[in-house]
């Protein structure tokens, strides 16, 4: 299972360099494979191919490109189940998951854009008389991260195909596999040589690269917060424009108006925080509850973490995997013990593995209680099962602690009042806020306020990041 060939100039080529590290399966903790680590020599020869590629597949018509896009959605439903298996053995994500979310965004995003460049117009009249176009930004640097793969990947490649952008991608050296099926599937859907390139190679030294590179006209970034201000610091030398897609520390509303509801909203509340082992940059991690109906959220919340499966992720079924890697459960391992520390009440989960999984980056599904805003679970980006539970004694301070962070990819609301759900969600600062379990569809655009980033990715917005628009002035 290695990834030690690059793809550039619709070939797979050897690398320029020598290093190499090894792929590693989360939930055994053992060597599955070989990645090769790529040098700024191996983007210049991308950048090559992408700039004499633009000559030509930038003015491929829309018809063109709308016809790319519906093959590269056929071929990636054939390898759905090829990627998805990749999925589980690289970053750890249950079998199950891969197939229904992890492989399905390759197939729902190619959706999204396909009926997005459909419906867009790429020529039209002002009312004073003058022309404007839409046209491709040029030959794009693309850095996705390990936590879903083919979902970052999905989300800049589509669209910078769609609008005749040739793009080099740079997927997390941890998660190639995956990445390396996807360059296949363009390559058997007819990408012309050159609109897409594959380098493999870590963020100080590919990623970097790719931000610097005067050939390139965009860097399209998604990642953590400090990663994507130093990709946006080495792009401004070369002014090109800069989309990221950052971190999240995300607030999750309970009212007492739940009524009845109030467990069915609170349980599923808790799995989508432990969804993907809570590796998710949106992930609900800071449960706001109001306090007539605190301690019952506490607990529901206890139970349900009690009851969440923790186990092999090639196994058939309803639970959750490992944290892709030693240094990720780490990381988990001390924001626990940092919770206790700051006083915080422990009431489900707490540090080390599973009871019976004694080998493998496994956690414990956690749930703290009691928790006040200024501690550190309540502000910093976990990335691992772990929830943090604040009473609010109303909605104005609900909504205030909500606001009350550097972030603002999403938010969450549980309310039986359709009013409140709209005035409140009015008055949070995210870029998508999920009512009742309202789930994002395809196509809807995803970003985020604050240090979440900047841009949209998905459907038309995704799609216009990589245009410009000229004005034609007729005499």
């Amino acid at each position: 299972m290695d990834a030690t060939q690059f793809y550039i100039g619709g070939e797979w080529v050897s690398p320029l360099g020598t290093d190499t590290m090894p792929i590693m399966d989360p939930a055994e903790d053992a060597r599955i494979g070989t990645v090769a680590l790529g040098t700024a020599a191996d983007v210049d020869r991308a950048a090559e191919a992408a700039v004499a590629a633009f000559e030509t597949f930038g003015r491929w018509r829309k018809a063109e490109r709308l016809d790319l896009l519906r093959r590269i959605r056929a071929v990636t439903e054939v390898r759905r189940e090829d990627l998805a298996q990749a999925i589980t053995r690289e970053m750890g994500a249950p079998i199950e998951m891969s197939r229904a979310m992890q492989a399905e965004a390759g197939i729902g995003h190619a959706d999204g854009f396909i009926e997005a460049l459909e419906a867009q117009e790429e020529r039209w009249k002002l009312s004073n008389g003058d022309t404007l176009v839409r046209e491709p930004i040029g030959p794009v640097g693309l850095i996705t991260p390990w936590n879903w793969p083919i979902n970052q990947i999905a989300l800049k490649v589509l669209p910078a195909l769609a609008t005749g952008c040739p793009a080099i991608l740079k997927p997390s050296e941890h998660t190639p596999l995956s990445a390396r099926i996807y360059a296949e599937i363009l390559h058997e859907a007819g990408v012309p040589p050159g609109a897409f390139a594959l380098v493999f190679g870590t963020g100080p030294e590919v990623g970097d690269a790719l931000a610097r590179h005067p050939a390139l006209a965009m860097v399209s970034f998604t990642g953590s917060t400090r990663a994507g201000t130093s990709v946006t610091k080495s792009a401004a030398d070369t002014v090109k424009r800069v989309t990221l897609e950052l971190g999240g520390k995300s607030p999750n509303l309970v009212f007492a108006d739940c009524g009845a509801a109030l467990e069915e909203r609170v349980r599923a509340s808790v799995a989508e925080c432990f969804l993907n082992s809570g590796q998710s940059c949106d992930a609900p991690t800071r449960l706001i509850v109001e306090r007539a109906c605190y301690d019952d959220a506490v607990e529901i919340a206890r139970d349900a973490a009690e009851r969440t499966g923790v186990g092999d992720p090639r196994r058939e079924g309803d639970h959750i995997g490992p944290l892709f890697d030693k240094l990720q459960w780490d990381r988990v391992q001390a924001m626990i013990l940092t919770g206790i520390e700051e006083g915080a009440r422990l009431v489900a989960g707490g540090p080390g593995r599973p009871s019976g999984l004694n080998q493998g980056w496994y956690a414990r599904p956690t749930v703290f209680a009691d928790v006040s805003n200024d501690m550190q679970i309540a502000r910093k980006e976990i990335f691992g099962p772990v929830l943090s539970i604040l009473p609010a004694a109303d909605e104005a301070e609900a909504i205030d602690i909500a606001n009350d962070t550097e972030y603002g990819l999403a938010a969450y609301i549980q309310t039986g009042d359709a009013e409140r759900a709209e005035r409140v969600a009015a008055r949070l600062r995210a870029g998508a806020v999920h009512v009742n379990g309202g789930g994002l569809g395809w196509g809807t655009p995803f970003g985020g306020y604050k240090a979440s980033g900047n841009g949209r990715e998905g459907g038309l917005m995704g799609i216009e990041d990589y245009q410009e628009v000229k004005s034609l002035h007729f005499g």
